[in-house]
C-alpha cells in the first residue's frame, strides 16, 4: 500500500430516519445481542437504498453501501453525483467525523478536511489562535505552524481581522481562512467539500490553483466534491460518480464527467419554451422581458449539423417605449463551461405594451460537436448584471451539434472532447 493514500473496502453507513435516537429498548437489545455473537446488525438487513425521490417502507436507509475505491498518492479525486447521493457522508467518514456501519478504510497520511464553513474553528478564538489550533490538531508543532503563518494570512486575505474572534467573520472570510489553513499546513491528504462555493469568484479561482499546485508539485492527495464541472475538469485526475449511496461509475475525471452529463443531466428537447419566473435567477425590474424563445430551423428536433445556421425566434414584451435596448445571449456546454457570449451592436426599438418578435441567426458558428444550452438577456446598456432593467433567463433551449453523414439521410452524433470555438462575428438580428 506504499503508493496508496486511501483504500476503501465494502464501506457502508446505515442511518435511522425520524427523531434522534437508536430506536426502542427492544431494538437496542437486539443490536447488543447481535454484536455479542459477532453477527450483523439485524436492522441492517432491512435497510433500504437511500433514494430521496421515493417513499420507502423502512425507517433504516443505507446512506452508503458497498463502496469500494482506491486513491493513489498525488491523485486528485473528483466525487460527483446528485444531491443525496452520499458524497458528503463519504467525506465525513473519511474525515472521522462519523464512523462507518460496516467495511474498512485504510489511510496513509494526515488528513485535513474542509467540509463546511468554519470546520475545526472555535468561534470564540481569534483567527490567529484558530490557525495554531488547527495546526496542532494536524500534529504540527508551534515552530512548524509559525513558519507557514505569514503565507496562510497572505493567501486568506483577512490580515486586518486575524486577531478578531472568528464568530465575527462573514461566511466568506471563514472559508478563506479555513482553506488557507488546510492548504498550507501540509497534510498529506486534503478533503474539500462544496464549501468553496461560498467564496467569491476570485477566491475560488485562487483555491483551485492552490489545490492544483499542492497536488502536482508537493505530491499531496486531494478529494474534491463539487457540482462545478469546469472546476472538476480543471484540477481532477480521476473521478467517481455516486448514485444512491453507491459508486456507479469510476475512471478518469473526463470520463466520469462526460458519463454524468450524458446520463444524469437533463437535456430538454423542447424546441420552444414559454418563459416563466422558473427561468430567471435574478429578481430584476424587467422593463422589457422575454415571453418565449423558439428554434426556427433545426434539421431534426433540437439538432443541427456543423454546417447549419442556427435561427432562434424570440418574443419580447415591453412595459416602456425604448429605442435603444440590446439583446445578448450566451452558449454553454452541458458541463456549464461558457463557450461564448454575444451582445447586439445595434440598438433595437419596441413600444410600450407591444409584443414583438425578433429572429437571431447565428451563421458559420464553428461549434464543436456536442450538446449545448442558451442563456439570454435583454435590457438597456451593455452590462449583463448590475442594471435592474435587465431580464436574464437561463438554460432556456438545449441543442445538439452533430456530424452530417452525407451518405445517409439521418444525423450521426459524434462526441467531441474539445471545447470548440464559436464564431460571433456573423450574427444577424431582425425584427419581424
Amino acid at each position: 500500500m506504499s503508493d496508496i493514500a486511501i483504500k476503501v473496502e465494502n464501506l457502508g453507513k446505515l442511518y435511522r430516519l425520524g427523531e434522534i435516537g437508536t430506536g426502542t429498548l427492544g431494538q437496542d437489545l437486539s443490536r447488543w445481542w447481535a454484536r455479542t455473537r459477532g453477527k450483523e446488525d439485524p436492522f441492517a438487513t432491512i435497510g433500504e437504498t437511500n433514494d430521496r425521490t421515493k417513499k420507502g417502507g423502512s425507517n433504516y436507509v443505507w446512506s452508503l453501501k458497498d463502496v469500494n475505491f482506491e486513491v493513489k498518492q498525488g491523485e486528485v479525486l473528483g466525487i460527483i453525483g446528485r444531491n443525496g447521493a452520499g458524497k458528503s457522508t463519504l467525506l465525513k467518514i473519511l474525515s472521522k467525523v462519523t464512523g462507518p456501519s460496516r467495511g474498512s478504510i485504510k489511510i496513509n497520511g494526515r488528513i485535513a478536511s474542509l467540509l463546511e464553513v468554519g470546520t475545526g474553528f472555535h468561534p470564540e478564538l481569534t483567527g490567529r489562535e484558530n490557525v495554531f489550533l488547527n495546526g496542532a490538531i494536524l500534529g504540527m508543532n508551534k515552530a512548524e505552524i509559525q513558519s507557514k503563518f505569514d503565507e496562510i494570512v497572505d493567501f486568506s486575505g483577512v490580515e486586518r481581522y486575524i486577531d478578531t474572534p472568528v464568530k465575527r467573520y462573514s461566511s466568506g472570510m471563514y472559508v478563506r481562512l479555513a482553506f488557507a489553513v488546510a492548504a498550507f499546513l501540509e497534510p498529506e491528504i486534503l478533503i474539500v467539500d462544496e464549501v468553496l462555493a461560498v467564496g467569491d469568484a476570485e477566491f475560488q479561482k485562487k483555491c483551485l490553483g492552490r489545490m492544483k499546485d499542492v497536488s502536482r508539485n508537493d505530491g499531496r492527495t486531494i478529494l474534491f466534491v463539487s457540482h462545478s464541472m469546469p472546476a472538476l475538469k480543471n484540477i481532477c485526475t480521476t473521478g467517481i460518480l455516486m448514485e444512491t449511496g453507491k459508486v456507479s461509475f469510476s475512471g478518469s475525471a473526463d470520463e466520469v464527467i462526460d458519463y454524468y452529463i450524458t446520463n444524469f443531466l437533463s437535456f430538454n428537447t423542447d424546441t420552444r419554451i414559454k418563459i416563466t419566473d422558473k427561468n430567471r435567477e435574478y429578481d430584476l425590474l424587467r422593463q422589457i422581458e422575454y415571453d418565449s424563445i423558439e428554434f426556427v430551423n433545426p434539421v431534426e428536433k433540437n439538432m443541427y449539423s456543423t454546417e447549419d445556421d442556427i435561427a432562434i425566434l424570440i418574443t419580447l414584451k415591453s412595459k416602456i417605449d425604448r429605442e435603444d435596448f440590446r439583446i445578448a445571449f450566451s452558449i454553454f456546454k452541458m458541463d456549464e463551461s461558457a463557450v461564448g457570449t454575444f451582445f447586439s451592436q445595434e440598438t433595437l426599438s419596441i413600444r410600450k405594451g407591444e409584443t414583438k418578435d425578433f429572429v437571431i441567426t447565428l451563421k458559420d458558428h464553428q461549434l464543436a460537436k456536442g450538446q449545448y444550452y442558451l442563456d439570454f438577456s435583454v435590457g438597456i446598456g451593455n452590462e449583463l448584471i448590475g442594471a435592474t432593467e435587465y431580464d436574464v433567463v437561463t438554460k432556456t433551449l438545449f441543442f445538439e451539434i452533430a456530424y452530417k453523414d452525407t451518405s445517409k439521410t439521418q444525423m450521426m452524433v459524434l462526441w467531441h472532447s474539445g471545447w470548440g470555438a464559436v464564431n460571433f462575428h456573423n450574427v444577424d438580428i431582425k425584427a419581424i
